[in-house]
């Protein structure tokens, strides 16, 4: 029987003695661990921003203009295929950061869309 057990454990891939012998102590029967990844989005917080951040703010601008100007365009010609290409783009420029400007081209491609979907037919 007791070799029966020894093989079990060998076979699961511990050393039995070690383990056997922490086990027998009470007071760690808990399994601990500590993180060491770095959160997401905190990579220089003691500088207050670096460049890289200002020339992504960047970016994310020009990308909410040409969405708004997807947007606004699709109003006049195209409302469905330019009012989506508004809405993807706006959702771009608000993750990359003009939140306000991507908002703004994504609710007007919206109304584009649906303007263009319901009452084109009408007309």
């Amino acid at each position: 029987m007791e070799r029966e057990q020894n093989q079990d454990r060998h076979r699961s891939g511990y050393n039995a003695d070690i383990v056997d012998a922490t086990l027998n102590d009470d007071n760690y029967l808990e399994e601990t661990a500590a993180e060491v990844a770095p959160r997401y989005g905190m990579e220089n917080d003691r500088n207050g921003g670096t460049a890289e951040n200002e020339t992504s703010a960047a970016g994310g601008r020009v990308t909410g203009y040409i969405a708004l100007a997807l947007s606004i365009i699709s109003l006049f010609m195209l409302p469905v295929l330019l009012g989506i290409a508004g809405i993807i783009v706006g959702f771009i420029a608000r993750r990359q950061g003009a939140t306000g400007i991507g908002a703004w081209a994504m609710g007007i491609g919206v109304v584009s869309v649906v303007l263009g979907i319901f009452l084109a037919p009408f007309f």
